[in-house]
């Protein structure tokens, strides 16, 4: 099911717990959660049906429709209407709606396609560069001028471990939600952990939408993943260093002539970790989850791309979630809460939270020494949405 909330669009995938209900009743269109008050709209119509993940873009550019992803292909919604309608048959991989066009980008058959989402009329964009043996290749971001896709090769795969998809940080493919930390969180560790010793070769790797010409821009042995264009800059890509979080500096930018890689965050404390990167819609900013150290002090942390300027919003435990996002405006955040088997394990955080930054004058006052050089700090109002308990 989806929810819509006021100017911030939050779009979870859940079910009710109870298997016999699921097969007995289908989910009313909307009704007032018991909790918080709020009234919860169902956007979708068939059970399986998922929102991208979370720093995925999935709106056409006026903000009228929303891609999903259904269990036979891909569809929108009408957000004002509400209306459904499939526009790619198929199994595919998703990658985004393209912010000039609005057209949806996908991966079927190692080939990627946009398809117009009021048209219906497909095209094809590029093939992609041939896996090495053993290995994978698979792209993850189109850039904001739909110029460029862009995506990772890795030669060769851990040994003893399966074949990995064929794909980059593609997490949605249909009832495939990639939600770290939700799911078997040990048996990703430890996944995580082997990959990272392999220490595998990896290309970083751009294709271009007119040429099909591809280019590696960066070549490392270190774990690329994650890979999002930014929003409004073109040249810009943000990546990161993939790994258990607590053994990584993660997160990365690079510009698409290979120049400019610059790393946004380093780790000064044992245990400390961050990641799941997302830009700000203006492209100015990029945004992390953060905790100093791990499990303990929960941050969203921000850096700023011109002037490297720093923001970090601390939360209680309880409010945690494992994915955030930001409204267009920057002026409210959302998060999806923290499951049993998160990092915050143990405590109540399975709602939908909605956030308002809150800085502290008197914490970030100019007069204060070296304060142009410090980070500035501030702390959310939290206001709860929806509770998830009792969903999936």
């Amino acid at each position: 099911m989806k929810i819509l909330i006021s100017t911030l669009i939050i779009v979870v995938c859940f079910g009710v717990v109870v298997a016999q209900e699921q097969q007995q009743q289908t989910p009313p269109r909307e009704w007032i959660d018991p909790d918080t008050g709020h009234r919860v709209v169902r956007l979708s119509d068939e059970p399986g049906s998922a929102s991208l993940y979370f720093h995925q873009n999935p709106y056409t550019p006026d903000g009228k429709k929303l891609l999903i992803t259904i269990p036979n292909g891909l569809a929108t919604v009408d957000l004002k209407t509400r209306k459904i309608e499939r526009i790619v048959d198929g199994r595919v991989n998703v990658i985004i709606a393209g912010y000039k066009t609005g057209d949806i980008y996908y991966v079927k058959s190692g080939t990627v396609y946009a398809t117009n989402p009021n048209t219906r009329q497909t095209r094809e964009v590029g093939k992609l560069p041939a896996a090495p043996p053993g290995g994978s290749v698979g792209v993850a971001t189109v850039n904001a001028d739909e110029t460029l896709i862009a995506g990772t090769i890795t030669e060769g795969r851990v040994p003893n471990e399966p074949a990995p998809p064929q794909t980059s940080d593609n997490r949605n493919a249909p009832n495939s939600r990639g939600q770290a930390g939700a799911d078997n969180y040990a048996g990703k560790e430890s996944m995580m952990e082997r990959r990272l010793a392999a220490r595998l070769p990896m290309q970083l790797f751009t294709l271009n939408t007119r040429t099909g010409e591809v280019k590696t821009i960066l070549r490392s042995t270190d774990w690329l993943n994650h890979l999002q264009f930014s929003p409004t800059d073109p040249q810009v890509l943000l990546f990161c260093h993939e790994g258990p979080w607590h053994k990584v500096d993660r997160t990365w930018i690079i510009r698409t002539d290979g120049t400019g890689l610059t790393k946004l965050h380093t780790r000064t404390m044992n245990m400390e970790i961050e990641g799941h990167e997302f830009w700000s819609a203006d492209g100015k900013t990029v945004w992390y989850d953060l905790q100093t150290p791990k499990s303990q002090v929960f941050w969203l942390a921000s850096y700023e791309l011109e002037t490297g300027s720093r923001m970090w919003y601390n939360l209680p435990i309880e409010e945690w979630s494992v994915h955030f996002n930001v409204s267009p405006d920057g002026k409210l955040f959302a998060g999806d809460g923290g499951g049993p088997n998160s990092v915050a394990a143990g405590h109540n955080g399975q709602w939908i939270y909605l956030f308002q930054p809150q800085e502290r004058k008197e914490w970030n006052d100019p007069s204060l020494p070296d304060a142009a050089k410090m980070i500035k700090t501030g702390h959310f109002r939290t206001e709860k949405l929806v509770n998830l308990a009792r969903h999936d």
